[in-house]
């Protein structure tokens, strides 16, 4: 395994860090991680972490449900029918903004998202790293799903979405720029991430899912996010809470800290931790995962 570390703070250059906690890598390799947070500005990093080269291991499990669509346990099965209940639930959401036009998703997965985009209208492009789900998302969607960002041609995208893909992100400055330059003057960028300040990940610590090391290089707050981009040249106009996240993120994190646990206690337990978090959230606006809603500036 090649590890790299950060040596500057991408938000506030500090190259000052403390150590958070230690993580392990509960879907994969049982490896731990540090995860360490800024002393200027608390953005909060796995450091060090596989490059980019060696990241791609990480990913190569079963359970690893955003990209191989997931096996039959419980958990992939209430993921998938989370997924079909979010899925039009997004496009609701992006349908506030504009109802057609030309659409990017960065980080498609399997293709699920572009799918519903493509069959109400939209023209879509997708980019995805992993050749086994860009091959899903071609095969379902008809089209060619790109491997990078490089790979577009000059166009520019009326939105832009990223479900719970800047987490996964190494050059994080770079692609937020190269995002913004393909965003239309009056387009918008759609950005869902954990929130490592949501009372479930303070309730479960190095167990949270959330965390998810060594995939997750970066782990956001509401006040890291909007410097990160404040700095990009994006302007948020508008925060979204995932509420299904609180539970779906605590029924992992009950797996993680109490592998050998009754399932329906299992079940009950993460379901109450996930209404506890996001009733917590109701004062504070810190659930499990945000969507942040952002225009060129």
């Amino acid at each position: 395994m090649s590890l790299e570390s950060v040596s500057a703070c991408p938000i506030c250059r500090s190259t000052s860090f403390t150590l958070l906690l230690t993580a392990e890598d509960y879907t994969s390799t049982g490896e731990s991680f540090n995860i360490v947070k800024c002393a200027g500005c608390n953005f909060t990093i796995t450091n060090p972490r596989p490059d980019k080269i060696s990241i791609g291991r990480y990913y190569q499990s079963e359970t690893y449900i955003s990209h191989s669509g997931g096996g039959q346990s419980l958990i992939d099965q209430i993921y998938r029918f989370a997924r079909r209940i979010t899925v039009q639930w997004k496009l609701r959401l992006v349908n506030k903004y504009k109802s057609n036009g030309k659409a990017l998703d960065y980080g498609c997965g399997t293709g699920a998202f572009l799918f519903k985009l493509q069959s109400n209208g939209w023209s879509v492009t997708g980019v995805e790293p992993s050749i086994e789900a860009r091959e899903k998302a071609s095969n379902l969607l008809r089209i060619p799903i790109y491997p990078s960002l490089e790979n577009i041609d000059h166009t520019t995208f009326d939105i832009i979405t990223l479900w719970h893909v800047l987490e996964h992100v190494h050059d994080l400055e770079n692609t937020l720029a190269t995002l913004r330059s393909l965003l239309n003057d009056d387009g918008t960028i759609f950005i869902a991430v954990p929130n490592h300040e949501s009372q479930d990940a303070t309730k479960y610590k190095a167990f949270w899912a959330g965390y998810d090391v060594p995939r997750h290089l970066w782990h956001f707050s509401k006040d890291t996010m909007s410097k990160l981009l404040d700095n990009a040249g994006l302007s948020v106009v508008e925060t979204i809470p995932m509420k299904l996240d609180a539970y779906y993120v605590s029924l992992l994190s009950e797996r993680y800290k109490s592998p050998q646990q009754n399932k329906l206690l299992k079940f009950l337990k993460a379901f109450l931790n996930g209404f506890t978090s996001n009733f917590a959230a109701i004062k504070n606006r810190n659930y499990s995962s945000i969507i942040y809603i952002a225009k060129r500036r």
